[in-house]
């Protein structure tokens, strides 16, 4: 049986993966939630296979909820479901661990094939979203945001800044020293061509890598 927590904050949305869900034999719907930061609690108190989570939600911005589920809930996969299919929304929440990322215009059956497929440990985009991720890998690659040069580990330290956290604080949470931590920033600030940490924080807003 295939664990499955929902965590979007329209109702009427959440009755819609619901009614999909009950006709699947081999899923279980163990748990809803309206925000994000219930989330990652969740998924490990009803030890979830699969998180569905929404890109836009009250409380913590889905990279920093993907990565408290990572910590809180590792055996639980996250497949982001959004209603941008932008890369520059795709590819940090891949980059940031998520397993897939499916459209919420998808038809019943996509879902369904995302949660057999990301259950099964692989990964799954959309295929108007795949054709997307092919095209930006080519010579079109370099039009695409700053934050897309960004390591998954850069991302991190990045999306933990913006949020408030110190670097003492991010080097505790992540598990590596301080220095590490000040040689990130220093990596991440070229390549997102800014100054300092307010610069940081207003990029990483801008950009809806972190919850306004």
């Amino acid at each position: 049986m295939i664990r499955v927590l929902l965590a979007d904050d329209h109702p009427i949305y959440r009755e819609g993966v619901r009614r999909v869900l009950d006709k699947i034999p081999e899923v279980e719907l163990v748990g809803e939630t309206a925000t994000a930061a219930d989330a990652p609690i969740l998924a490990k108190q009803q030890q979830a296979d699969i998180l569905l989570l929404d890109v836009s939600m009250p409380g913590p911005g889905y990279l920093a909820t993907i990565q408290a589920v990572r910590e809180s809930a590792p055996a639980t996969k996250v497949l982001v479901v959004s209603g941008h299919d932008e890369m520059e929304y795709a590819v940090p929440a891949l980059k940031a661990g998520a397993s897939g990322y499916v459209m919420k215009s998808f038809q019943p059956m996509e879902l369904v094939e995302a949660i057999r497929r990301v259950y099964a440990g692989r990964r799954y985009v959309s295929p108007d979203l795949a054709d997307q991720l092919a095209g930006g890998l080519g010579e079109d690659a370099g039009d695409q945001p700053p934050h897309y040069r960004l390591s998954s580990r850069e991302l991190e330290v990045l999306t933990l800044m913006a949020s408030g956290k110190s670097l003492k604080e991010i080097a505790a949470q992540l598990d590596i020293n301080a220095k590490t931590v000040s040689s990130y920033r220093a990596r991440i600030l070229e390549k997102l061509s800014v100054v300092s940490n307010a610069d940081l924080v207003r990029y990483a807003l801008e950009h809806d890598l972190v919850q306004h």
